[in-house]
C-alpha cells in the first residue's frame, strides 16, 4: 500500500527517522513528507542566533544538549547546510569515528582540534554523555564548563555556550491554564485541510482502493482531524508528562501519531492499547474504561448484558457516518466516549459521562503551579496559597510525622518513642510566602513549595504524584511501598523539621493515660500533667 509505506517515515522504525548528514532528495517522497512535517521550535530561534553570532575565525564553542529524539540531529543537520563553510560540526557526541575507539576518545580529538584550529565548533551532545565527559574527558577546561552547568543548570562563558532542549519545555503552564505548542502545530500539519500532502495521499489511495483496513486508517484519519481530538490526545500526553515524568520528543511524538493512525484498532483503541511506543506505554494505564464509577459500571453491565437502550442504538447508528462500523465491546465505547468528550456528536449520549472523566487532580495542580510561578503578593493570591499550606501541605507534612501518635494535635510534632512513651515539640510550620516570589521556571513537571521554622527555611519540589499523596494522606491514607518515591521527599523534609523541632524549649511527653507538659526556662525545667 503506497499510502501506508510513504508515511512510514512517521515512524521510529523508518531508516528517516534520524536526519544525517546524506545528501537529501527533495523529489523523494519520504523526504517530501518530512520536510512537510517540520515544525520550528524556538530553541531553533536560540541556536540559529548563537551560531550566526560566531565569526569563521572565533574559537567559540556550542553545546545543544537533549536527549534521544529530541530532533537534535534534525536541527544541527539543517544548520550543518548553512554554516559548514565556516564552522565545524559534530552532530552526535555518542558516535565514535574509530570502531576500536571510544566516544569520549573521539570528543577528545574532535576537542583537540578544536583548541589547536581557528574555526568555530558545534556538537550534539545528551545529559548522559555530558556527564561522562566531565568525568573521563582530557579536556580540563570543557570539563569544567560541563560539570558546572550540570551542577548550576546554568554556565557563563564568552566561549563557551550550552543551549538545552529541557529550557524550551515542549509543555507551558501559564495564566489561563497550559498549552503545548509544538504537539498542536503538528497534530494540525498532519491533519490540516489545505496544502496537505498527507491528506492528498490519503484521498487519492481512498478513491483508488477499498479495503476495510484502508477504511480503518482513514476513520483513524478523520477522527484525528478534530480540533476537540486533539485536544484530548494533548491532555493525555500532558498527564504522562505530569504523572509519569514522561519527556516529549518530537520523534517519539512523530511515531505516536504514526501508531495511532496505523495501528491494530481504531484510533480510540490504539490510543490505550499499549504498544512499543513509549508514549503509548504510559497513556495506556490512563484508560478510562479502568475507572471504576456507577455510570461507566453500569453501562458496562448493560452492554454484557445486552439490555435495550434506545439512545444508545441512536448515538451508535451515528457511528457509521464516521467510517467506524459496530464495535464489538463496551471497553471500546468508553475510549470513543472519552476521545469525543468536547465534541457535540450525535445525541451527545456521550457526555452523560463527563463528569466520570474529568480531571480534578490536574485542575488542581495547574492551580497552585500557577499560584506558586506567578505570586505577585496579591490579596486573592495571597489567600488561596495561604490555605494551600494550611490546610493541604502542612497539615499533610503533621499528619505523616505524626502518624503514630494522632491525638498530638496541630501544635507539636512527634519525635521519639522509647518504652511505650511519645516524646513531641512544638514547630511553628508556616508558608515562606515572601520567597515565593523566586519560583521562575518554564518546567511543568513541579513547582517549590516554600516553608519557613523560626529562622530555618525548607524548598519542597512538589509534582503531581506529591501533591496527590499530600491530599489522600489529609483523608486518612497511609503511605506504603508504592508511593515510594514521593515518601522519600517527605522523609527528607520530616528529618529537617524534627531536628529543628527538637531545640524547643518545651516538650510534650504521652503515654498510656498520661500526659506530661516539659518547660525550660532560663536553667529550670518545669514538669506539669496535663
Amino acid at each position: 500500500m503506497r499510502l501506508k509505506e510513504a508515511l512510514s517515515v512517521m515512524s521510529m522504525a523508518s531508516p528517516y527517522a534520524v536526519s544525517t548528514e546524506r545528501s537529501e532528495d527533495k523529489t523523494n517522497l519520504h523526504q517530501q513528507i518530512k520536510d512537510y512535517l517540520h515544525i520550528q521550535m524556538p530553541i531553533e530561534g536560540a541556536v540559529s542566533k548563537c551560531i550566526s553570532s560566531f565569526g569563521a575565525s572565533d574559537k567559540k564553542l556550542l553545546f545543544l544538549c537533549g536527549s534521544s529524539g529530541d530532533g537534535k540531529s534534525e536541527l544541527l543537520t539543517k544548520a550543518k547546510g548553512e554554516y559548514d563553510n565556516r564552522i565545524k560540526f559534530h552532530l552526535d557526541a555518542t558516535h565514535s569515528f574509530d570502531p576500536k575507539g571510544s566516544a569520549i576518545q573521539t570528543l577528545d580529538k574532535v576537542f583537540e582540534e578544536f583548541e589547536h584550529g581557528s574555526s568555530p565548533l558545534v556538537v550534539g551532545i545528551n545529559a548522559g554523555m555530558m556527564g561522562n565527559y566531565a568525568e573521563e574527558g582530557k579536556s580540563e577546561r570543557i570539563q569544567n564548563a560541563i560539570a558546572t552547568y550540570l551542577e548550576n543548570k546554568t554556565f557563563e562563558s564568552d566561549d563557551i555556550h550550552l543551549i538545552n532542549f529541557e529550557d524550551y519545555p515542549k509543555f507551558l503552564i501559564h495564566e489561563d491554564g497550559y498549552d503545548s505548542e509544538f504537539t498542536k502545530k503538528l497534530l494540525h500539519r498532519v491533519t490540516q485541510q489545505e496544502g496537505n500532502l498527507i491528506r492528498q495521499l490519503f484521498e487519492n489511495e481512498i478513491k483508488e482502493y477499498k479495503s476495510a483496513q484502508l477504511t480503518r486508517y482513514y476513520a483513524n484519519f478523520q477522527l484525528l482531524s478534530l480540533c476537540s481530538v486533539q485536544q484530548v490526545v494533548i491532555d493525555l500526553l500532558f498527564k504522562a508528562r505530569l504523572v509519569r515524568d514522561q519527556f516529549l520528543t518530537a520523534r517519539a511524538l512523530l511515531d505516536f501519531v504514526h501508531e495511532l493512525i496505523f495501528g491494530k484498532g481504531y484510533l480510540f483503541d490504539n490510543l490505550f492499547g499499549g504498544g512499543e511506543n513509549e508514549l503509548l506505554n504510559k497513556i495506556e494505564e490512563f484508560d478510562p474504561s479502568n475507572l471504576r464509577t456507577k455510570e461507566i459500571d453500569r453501562f458496562i453491565l448493560a452492554r454484557d448484558l445486552g439490555l435495550p437502550d434506545a439512545e444508545f442504538e441512536e448515538f451508535n447508528n451515528t457511528l457509521f457516518n464516521k467510517d467506524i462500523s459496530q464495535l464489538d465491546h463496551a471497553v471500546q465505547y468508553l475510549r470513543l466516549f472519552y476521545l469525543l468528550k468536547y465534541e457535540d456528536y450525535g445525541n451527545n449520549y456521550h457526555k452523560q459521562f463527563l463528569a466520570d472523566f474529568s480531571e480534578s487532580l490536574i485542575d488542581t495542580y495547574i492551580n497552585i503551579y500557577q499560584l506558586h510561578n506567578n505570586y505577585s503578593g496579591e490579596s486573592e493570591q495571597k489567600t488561596q496559597l495561604k490555605a494551600f499550606y494550611r490546610n493541604t501541605l502542612i497539615s499533610a507534612i503533621r499528619l505523616y510525622i505524626n502518624r503514630n501518635a494522632p491525638g498530638l494535635g496541630s501544635k507539636h510534632y512527634l519525635f521519639s518513642e522509647c518504652g511505650g512513651y511519645q516524646v513531641a515539640a512544638p514547630a511553628d510550620l508556616t508558608a515562606d510566602l515572601a520567597t515565593v516570589q523566586q519560583n521562575q521556571h518554564k518546567r511543568s513537571a513541579f513547582f517549590n513549595a516554600r516553608l519557613k521554622l523560626k529562622k530555618h527555611r525548607f524548598v519542597l519540589p512538589i509534582n503531581i504524584n506529591l501533591l496527590s499523596l499530600l491530599i489522600n494522606i489529609n483523608k486518612g491514607y497511609r503511605p506504603n511501598k508504592h508511593d515510594k518515591n514521593s515518601v522519600i521527599l517527605l522523609d527528607e523534609l520530616a528529618s529537617e523539621i524534627i531536628q529543628e523541632a527538637k531545640s524547643a524549649n518545651e516538650l510534650v511527653i504521652i503515654g498510656v493515660g498520661q500526659k506530661f507538659q516539659l518547660i525550660k526556662e532560663d536553667d529550670d525545667i518545669s514538669v506539669e500533667e496535663v
